[in-house]
């Protein structure tokens, strides 16, 4: 469209790419359906075993919320950027 070239294809993102990209809808998903950041990141990472005062700093928190937000573009539209070649060179 526009005169600008589809991309490359799904599976010729790069599996860090299709990962990242996975994980997010995961965790859009399961915000969605009403679970907490803590049970998303258990759920993605495996943290169980993180005390409860230690989960507000911990680096798999912060992960998990920008997961969060990373599905929330990709829904908002921003599911164009699997259409898009990367502007990085991945």
């Amino acid at each position: 469209m526009n005169g600008r070239s589809a991309g490359p294809a799904f599976r010729e993102l790069s599996k860090q790419r299709r990962k990242r990209f996975s994980e997010a809808l995961r965790a859009l998903d399961a915000q969605t359906a009403g679970n907490t950041y803590r049970a998303i990141g258990e759920a993605l990472f495996g943290g169980k075993g993180i005390p409860d005062s230690a989960w507000k700093t911990h680096d798999l928190r912060s992960r998990t919320i920008r997961l969060v937000q990373s599905g929330l573009a990709l829904a908002r539209g921003g599911y164009r950027r699997l259409l898009r070649p990367s502007r990085r060179g991945e």
